[in-house]
């Protein structure tokens, strides 16, 4: 099975307090893919649901393919989806493919495996995969939203950022972004004028 390489990016998804949900991936709206595969037209979590079942194949199918995701998109949704119980999270492309070579590996060896129970995933800490997508210490992160470092230990601890915590951070990595476009401009410029 090919797998997308773009592994590096993340889904997160987001309750709003009126009820709206959402899901990103690579910070960009995530499509429910409703045209190939239509349980339901919005994404649900925490759950069994139509719209559970919806974002679970929607997932299978961004990183895996359609056939995949059509055979294994129950399974992926009792042992991934209904587990995001929270109202935010975030699930990384590299443990979704973990995920799919488990149970690509699982349908190969299927007689093998048939007495072996699944092994239960981790909770994601929010805090420390910011840490990690950013390659910075909780600390760093403290003084770049300008908290006190307790701050972030106590959202690492309760496993949650609040709401202007996300947009700060997600400024910060824009902001981080462009300075990459314009060091890169500043550097093409520079070997223009020595030519």
């Amino acid at each position: 099975m090919v797998i997308n390489s773009r592994n590096n990016y993340v889904f997160k998804g987001h309750k709003a307090l009126l009820g709206g949900k959402f899901v990103t991936y690579g910070e960009l709206e995530f499509q429910t893919k409703y045209d190939i595969f239509n349980k339901s037209e919005v994404f649900d979590w925490g759950n069994s649901s139509a719209g559970a079942q919806q974002l679970a194949f929607a997932i299978l199918c961004q990183i895996g393919n359609e056939e995949f995701a059509k055979e294994n998109y129950s399974k992926f949704t009792n042992d991934i989806i209904r587990n995001l119980n929270t109202r935010d999270w975030v699930l990384t492309g590299n443990e979704v493919i973990d995920w799919i070579k488990d149970n690509a590996e699982v349908e190969e060896n299927h007689q093998q495996l048939q007495n072996q129970k699944p092994v239960k995933k981790k909770k994601i800490n929010v805090v420390k995969q910011v840490c990690n997508e950013l390659n910075i210490t909780q600390k760093t992160l403290a003084n770049i939203l300008e908290v006190p470092e307790g701050t972030v230990s106590s959202w690492a601890v309760k496993n949650e950022i609040p709401r202007l915590g996300k947009k700060a951070i997600e400024f910060y990595i824009e902001k981080q972004k462009n300075q990459q476009i314009v060091d890169s401009y500043k550097s093409f410029v520079d070997l223009l004028n020595a030519s």
